[in-house]
């Protein structure tokens, strides 16, 4: 299904608002006895770029699928490594698909276009030995390792060719990234040319990127909406705010302790609803969405490579699309943060930035009723900072101090919902590093 743009602009939203608040944390000497420990360790597997995957929609691209083609994806990785796997999923479609050939390469830089690969670089993917597999319905496809050593913040060019349809595609819509989709077999073309479909959105069954490190120092996971998948950045420019929080992380950060990042947002997660329930002012539901947050978490969150902290920034769509009440809101922000914690993650959790002016492409959605929601979920998080592992102050960081309920004019990228790339970086900046370096 191809949304309009008015909806396009809306499937970002999910706030991530925050200000480091203060918070009981390990002992700084145990701490640093962990990490001295770990420096011993072998190399190890850690996660440097993952992606929240849904099915396709119910009509066009995502769900008719691919047929004797070949999709050409560009990632941002966050650590680099000596070796590098592939993580394919199919795990929304409806049967069985069969990938013809796969391989992983680093961006030409020489070059302008974004579709043209480094031929000294590209690396033929294997599946248990085998260059052609049968990714079964529901399942992953982990591929061999490679020997390709990537640095930190390496782009990646991940092509696949599909000999056969694919049928429901299993995908990542907003990917605030060209990618590219062109006949038959071109995943060892250096040159881009053959690609003739550009598209603005869509990793087609491609969820993770891990990397073999020395001195793995694990990875962090950013679960939340579109506030995170970056609607609102420069296009092509990687500055979500969870890129930005790694470029942060390698400024301050010793390279032996250096976690990666792994954005598993998706634009219009809510904790309370299915892909396919409808919003206020109009707005469709419809499968990209993603289901409820607790369903997502044993994919998206605890099958991660590595990762030992979670920051989680969620709740704005489930006031503004459907209207919940802060006491619901506040139900699941605390089950999520005991269901996380219980398997040994460090928490984060974000408040809820502002949204008065946003339009639901039909109205106004923003109400007096959902302000005072907003509000309630923030104090809650702000009065019981100490039941969660921590807690972040988004809202004061991007809110006007002129007027509370609107988000502040440099930080607008015009939608009054979506930090743009300064405030972006804010929240960012506002990350306590302590807790997500072990």
């Amino acid at each position: 299904m191809k949304h309009p743009k008015k909806w396009r602009s809306l499937i970002a939203t999910g706030a991530l608002t925050a200000v480091v608040s203060t918070v009981l944390v390990a002992n700084a000497g145990e701490a640093a006895e962990a990490r001295e420990a770990r420096h011993g360790s072998d190399k190890d597997w850690v996660g440097s770029w993952a992606a929240a995957v849904t099915r396709g929609n119910l009509s066009g691209s995502t769900f008719v699928g691919l047929n004797n083609q070949s999709v050409r994806m560009i990632v941002h990785g966050s650590v680099g490594g000596s070796k590098v796997r592939i993580r394919l999923s199919n795990l929304h479609g409806e049967k069985s698909v069969t990938v013809g050939r796969a391989t992983v390469a680093k961006p030409n830089t020489a070059t302008p276009e974004l579709s043209d690969i480094d031929p000294a670089t590209t690396k033929e993917l294997t599946f248990g030995g085998a260059s052609s597999f049968v990714m079964q319905k529901g399942a992953e496809l982990l591929s061999d390792p490679v020997d390709l050593r990537v640095g930190n913040d390496q782009d990646l060019v991940v092509s696949v060719f599909f000999p056969t349809s694919t049928g429901l595609t299993t995908f990542h819509s907003t990917t605030r990234q060209n990618n590219f989709v062109g006949p038959g077999d071109l995943v060892s073309d250096p040159g881009g040319a053959g690609y003739t479909t550009t598209r603005t959105c869509c990793w087609f069954f491609l969820a993770g990127v891990d990397v073999l490190r020395e001195d793995a120092a694990g990875s962090v996971i950013v679960f939340s909406d579109s506030l995170a998948d970056g609607h609102g950045t420069t296009f092509n420019g990687n500055m979500r705010w969870p890129d930005q929080l790694f470029d942060r992380l390698q400024r301050r950060v010793d390279r032996d302790d250096l976690p990666g990042v792994l954005n598993i947002s998706r634009g219009g997660a809510r904790l309370n609803h299915e892909a396919i329930e409808p919003g206020d002012g109009g707005f469709p539901g419809f499968p990209e969405l993603g289901d409820n947050a607790f369903s997502r978490l044993n994919e998206d969150v605890f099958s991660e490579t590595g990762a030992h902290a979670v920051i989680v920034s969620l709740g704005v769509n489930d006031i503004w699309m459907n209207n919940d009440s802060a006491d619901a809101i506040i139900a699941s922000l605390r089950q999520l943060n005991q269901q996380i914690q219980s398997r040994g993650y460090t928490t984060i959790f974000a408040t809820i930035g502002p949204f008065n002016g946003l339009n639901g492409g039909t109205a106004l959605v923003w109400t007096p009723e959902k302000e005072a929601t907003r509000q309630a979920v923030n104090d809650y998080l702000r009065d019981h900072r100490g039941e969660f592992g921590a807690v972040v102050d988004f809202d004061e960081i991007v809110r006007d101090s002129a007027d509370p309920t609107k988000l502040k004019a440099e930080y607008d990228p015009g939608d009054h919902i979506h930090p743009n790339d300064r405030g972006s970086k804010a929240l960012a900046d506002a990350i306590p590093l302590h807790l997500i370096v072990r």
